[in-house]
């Protein structure tokens, strides 16, 4: 089953439980989704592929995890706690991410790969990994991870 199809069985299974605010989060994942293959037909592309969807629903978690943190500067805490229930599911469509010792070990051995010696061959390094890991890795955490291991 594609991720499309994933997310619109969510959403139906959401409005046959009545789950207000879950039906209204996965909606919206809806209409971006929506937003993105009409931005991607002057390219000939009907439907974005799941790739592009992965990258479409974290740059809508990075956008909410940046109201969170405003939010929470503005001591709105309500509607801080509504953008991460819909962080929480948009979530449910990621796979898991490398974290800890696995990203550590991923990192040692993408270094090891590509020669590098120092923080000029970040994007050797970065590069690799993406090849390797593609869509398990939260970029922003790879980054400053390999950024501290070439330090």
């Amino acid at each position: 089953m594609s991720l499309r199809d994933t997310i619109t069985a969510a959403v139906k299974t959401a409005m046959l439980a009545r789950d207000a605010e879950r039906t209204s989060t996965l909606r919206m994942i809806q209409a971006k989704l929506k937003d993105t293959d009409i931005a991607a037909r002057p390219k000939g592309v009907e439907a974005v592929p799941d790739d592009e969807i992965l990258a479409m629903l974290r740059s809508m978690i990075k956008s909410r995890r940046d109201s969170v943190s405003l939010y929470r500067q503005g001591g709105r805490e309500e509607l801080a706690a509504k953008e991460e229930a819909e962080i929480a599911v948009i979530e449910e469509f990621l796979p898991q991410t490398l974290s800890g010792d696995a990203l550590d070990a991923a990192i040692i051995e993408a270094i090891a790969t590509s020669g590098a010696a120092g923080a000029k061959d970040m994007g050797k390094v970065i590069g690799a990994l993406k090849a390797k890991h593609g869509a398990a890795l939260d970029m922003s955490v790879a980054s400053a991870a390999v950024k501290a291991a070439l330090a």
